[in-house]
């Protein structure tokens, strides 16, 4: 094992033994290199002004080269920040700008020891990361039963980990927290589990108030009183759209210093909060009451990035920062929240007007991008092939019944079409008309 692997190892021992025992074999393998092209080219960075010779870019005039084509349409940018290489971390003044971000839109973590944002190419790629840390074959990632798809791909196919559901909803169709409790502690042989709590849930857009929130923690913190040791992962993907009474925060404060054996991971990003999906900015943050945790798990990321992508894009990051340091940031986004709280509004209402009674019930919603149909007596798959070739409309089938809908992408005055649309499909379905 490379020396600076044993040191952040030893690092975390000392830190946490809990959080070092969390990691995977190729956890324990990882660190950032400290010798090399990156940490030699910093150093020249701050040293080298009269030849700068190290890192592979190509410069012009003192500034990096670039086509004209190209910074005509991104004049308002400084090439510096637009052609370098980021760093594997991201940009310090977003890492920086990010952690203010989430301070003020969480109150919780109001005093609470996490580290620095790290920038990641988007959600999936944090996610991706947590996987590599921590995932081994045979641990289990618990997950509710209405869940996103690539949760399979990312921790079960990647890594070998065994996926293990709880239903999302109780009988009274609030978050299940002793579905959660249950599956942890069925875990308490293996003495490990990775939980992953998406808020707003996709695809669901379910998101629990504050009394089921309090619930989840305390199921989180029996299960670790129990013994066993929890990689506690915040899926905050479509955070911010919280349209009703739920809560309007992230666990990752609730859960930060918790207890000893609960690692909360943060995993964010502009994707979804800014509306720039193609921009692939995303955050992984660790929480931990411990300096040297926080730095070895730092590097141990870092060394994934460096292996993996090496840095992130670094025009999406400026353009980011540009968007965060501006005035009108704050109002341009709550005009853009109107508009989606007004969507689920107007879906609700819909479903709630007794026009579709008999064909289909639907899970809670109160946040987020979608929601989710249960269909009564007709394949979701056939409704939606149904849809697609005789209506010219797309949704997607998860399992035998339910029928996902995204109202983050339908206008509100086309709401009534489109469900119209679907009780029609069922309609026609049920005279047996499929094709």
């Amino acid at each position: 094992m490379n020396p600076l692997a044993q040191q952040l190892n030893a690092a975390l021992e000392k830190g946490n033994a809990h959080v070092y025992a969390m990691l995977s074999g190729l956890g324990r393998q990882l660190y950032f290199p400290k010798e090399g092209i990156l940490s030699q080219s910093a150093e020249a960075k701050t040293k080298a002004r009269k030849f700068n010779a190290t890192i592979g870019i190509a410069t012009e005039n003192g500034v990096p080269m670039h086509l004209k084509l190209i910074q005509d349409t991104l004049s308002a940018y400084d090439p510096k920040d637009l052609y370098e290489y980021a760093p594997p971390a991201g940009k310090p003044e977003l890492r920086s700008a990010w952690r203010e971000k989430m301070i003020v839109e969480n109150p919780s973590l109001q005093g609470r020891s996490f580290g620095s944002p790290i920038a990641t190419n988007a959600l999936t790629h944090g996610l991706s990361i947590v996987a590599d840390l921590f995932a081994d074959a045979g641990d289990a990632v618990v997950i509710p039963d209405k869940n996103w798809e690539n949760y399979e791909l990312t921790f079960g196919v990647r890594r070998g980990a065994e996926i293990v559901e709880y239903p999302l909803y109780a009988a009274d169709g609030r978050f299940n927290a002793d579905g959660l409790r249950e599956a942890l502690l069925a875990r308490r042989d293996k003495g490990k589990a990775i939980v992953i709590l998406n808020f707003p849930n996709n695809p669901t857009g379910y998101t629990p108030d504050r009394d089921e929130c309090e619930a989840i923690v305390a199921a989180l913190l029996a299960a670790a009183e129990a013994g066993i040791r929890i990689v506690a992962v915040t899926d905050d993907a479509y955070f911010g759209l919280f349209f009703e009474d739920s809560v309007h925060e992230s666990l990752f404060g609730r859960l930060a210093g918790l207890h000893e054996r609960i690692l909360p991971v943060k995993i964010d990003g502009a994707t979804k909060e800014e509306y720039v999906w193609g921009f692939r900015v995303g955050f992984i943050t660790y929480a931990s009451d411990s300096a040297d945790v926080l730095a070895a798990l730092e590097q141990k990321t870092l060394g994934i990035i460096r292996s993996t992508i090496s840095s992130g894009p670094h025009p999406s990051q400026t353009f980011i920062l540009h968007a965060l340091r501006h005035p009108d940031f704050e109002a341009q986004k709550a005009e853009k929240y109107a508009i989606m709280k007004s969507r689920a509004s107007r879906v609700k209402q819909l479903l709630d007007s007794g026009r579709y009674d008999g064909a289909w019930s639907y899970y809670p919603f109160n946040s987020g991008y979608f929601m989710c149909l249960r269909l009564e007596d007709v394949s979701a798959e056939t409704v939606r092939q149904r849809l697609l070739n005789a209506y010219e409309i797309g949704t997607i089938a998860l399992g035998d019944t339910d029928l996902r809908v995204a109202f983050s992408c339908t206008e509100e005055a086309n709401l009534e079409d489109l469900f119209d649309a679907i009780h029609q499909a069922v309609q026609d379905i049920r005279q047996g008309i499929t094709t």
